[in-house]
């Protein structure tokens, strides 16, 4: 009879995971803290302690439940600290005939597994089924379109799963009501504060362990408060279907420079590592609907990042890697600027986003991007630089996700699969959707001069430099008329604001190479 080592990783802690659901009785279910997957970028500390809290939970529910458990602390002595070298010790330990695993996040794992097919201890890959579409899936609804657009992906997604549908219509009447969602913030808003998760030992030890190993990541842990079980991350769903969805819609593009979380709900990254399913996500919220307790438009909304958008970026990842990742048709060469480190900017709208996110390895999808990828974006930084440092500073940041949004969507820079044009804008977007400008030393009014906004200079500047590229696309028509009509010497003076600012911008190579942050320096060397 086969006995084989299954394989849980990080980002897979559910009893509903195919490895598990297909587990003869003799099988041993093996979890692996591996130093090499911690630090291959230099993940947020808050991160870190997430992944390690919810493993050893979840290793203990598996114990709980019967299972035979391995489990691969970071300070046992025979750990190999490489995932598929400790998943080939551990099999060959207890006489397992082959290694089973799910569909990792990332492509660099998926080949790797692929690789050991043939291995003395075979490598057998599942598919991932906890979504509502495979990348076969995908393949198949983009096999034959030019356009990979999210709008017709998302409305047969309604269609086949009957969420928000009223027979063959649409709940409302409408598929989509992003018309009511764009409102900006306003002084008298009163957000949601969120639940405080105790820390049992389970956990305290292994925020203990985050921080003697990892100490010279970005963050401290004084303030962590993820949810690190399954019955916390319930928690945490309720309370956001409770006193966050209905005001969620009207307000998910404003910011905030005091509030981080606003109406968001907070759920991806325990989505993401499978505390929480998107089915039962989608399923409270569009009950919220039908209940009355949420409007339409902020319900549609919510249920369009989980079905639509989530599943839409995992689809275009999986069918367009490995050379995705290695796209940059607008020939980006900029280093990451190095306050992105350490918030150490006069520009208070990234000041603000970068220290919400070094403080909760947290920023909302308006700040990743329309500040801090926005910013990027306008001076040329580099993909490959912004896509590992959104990588490794936000909690919910796989791979799956976290490339095709900076890529696609920030950068532009996959051809245009994601969307028509860049997202790219002025100070006066900022401006409008935020109470930033009010504490900033750079007024959004002014375009050129020692107060001038940077975003305003910089954002004609890009248009000017990459107009061969640009200046075709028929949704950039209007903006490029504009900057024809410029006269030739306000021209000049932007261009010559923009490259003044540029030649000033501190860049970073990589974290703890070049900056400092709350007083010590940032070493990319563990501490011992």
């Amino acid at each position: 009879m086969s006995k084989p080592l299954l394989l849980v990783l990080g980002d897979q802690l559910s009893f509903s995971l195919t490895t598990l659901q297909e587990a003869p009785t003799n099988a041993v279910v093996a979890l692996c803290e591996v130093a090499e997957e911690a630090r291959y970028v230099p993940h947020h500390i808050h991160k870190i302690a997430l992944f390690l809290a919810a493993m050893r939970h979840f290793a203990q529910a598996l114990r709980d439940k019967g299972f035979q458990v391995h489990y691969s602390a970071l300070d046992d002595a025979d750990n190999c600290h490489s995932l598929i070298e400790e998943a080939e010790r551990i099999a060959a330990q207890y006489g397992c005939d082959e290694i089973r695993v799910a569909r990792p996040g990332e492509w660099r794992l998926w080949k790797t597994m692929h690789q050991r097919e043939d291995a003395t201890i075979p490598w057998r890959l599942l598919e991932d089924e906890r979504f509502f579409t495979t990348p076969s899936d995908f393949s198949q609804w983009a096999s034959g379109r030019k356009q990979l657009r999210l709008e017709y992906f998302y409305r047969e997604q309604r269609k086949r799963t009957g969420f928000l549908m009223e027979g063959d219509e649409p709940a409302g009447g409408k598929w989509n009501f992003d018309h009511d969602n764009r409102q900006p913030i306003k002084s008298a808003l009163v957000f949601p504060e969120l639940p405080q998760h105790r820390q049992d030992k389970l956990t305290q030890d292994a925020l203990a362990d985050a921080e003697r190993h990892f100490s010279d990541h970005m963050g401290t842990l004084t303030n962590f408060n993820l949810p690190v079980t399954r019955k916390q991350a319930l928690v945490d769903l309720k309370h956001f279907m409770q006193h966050g969805l209905a005001q969620f819609g009207r307000y998910q593009d404003a910011i905030s420079d005091s509030a981080p979380y606003l109406y968001h709900s907070r759920l991806s990254a325990a989505m993401n590592i499978g505390l929480l399913s998107p089915h039962e996500v989608c399923e409270a919220a569009e009950q919220c609907y039908y209940t009355g307790e949420a409007p339409i438009n902020a319900v549609e909304g919510f249920i369009r990042q989980i079905l639509g958008w989530r599943e839409y970026v995992r689809g275009l990842y999986w069918t367009q890697m490995p050379s995705y990742k290695s796209a940059n048709p607008l020939g980006f060469k900029r280093e990451l600027p190095a306050f992105y480190w350490d918030a150490d900017t006069d520009m208070r709208c990234l000041n603000r986003a970068v220290q919400m996110t070094i403080d909760n390895s947290y920023a909302h999808h308006i700040q990743r991007l329309m500040v801090t990828g926005n910013f990027a974006f306008l001076c040329g930084v580099k993909p490959e630089a912004l896509c590992d440092w959104y990588l490794a500073v936000y909690a919910d940041a796989s791979e799956w996700v976290e490339l095709p949004n900076t890529l696609g969507m920030v950068l532009h820079a996959d051809g245009g699969l994601m969307g028509s044009k860049p997202y790219c804008a002025s100070g006066k977007y900022i401006d409008k959707m935020s109470d930033h400008c009010q504490h900033c030393r750079y007024s959004p009014k002014q375009v050129t001069g020692p107060n001038a906004c940077p975003f305003n200079s910089l954002y004609w500047h890009f248009l000017e430099t990459n107009a061969e590229r640009l200046n075709k696309n028929p949704r950039m028509k209007l903006i490029y008329g504009s900057l024809g009509r410029m006269n030739d010497e306000k021209r000049e003076a932007i261009r010559q604001q923009a490259e003044h600012f540029l030649a000033q911008l501190e860049t970073s190579p990589g974290y703890g190479q070049t900056c400092h942050t709350a007083g010590y320096a940032i070493s990319t060397t563990e501490r011992q």
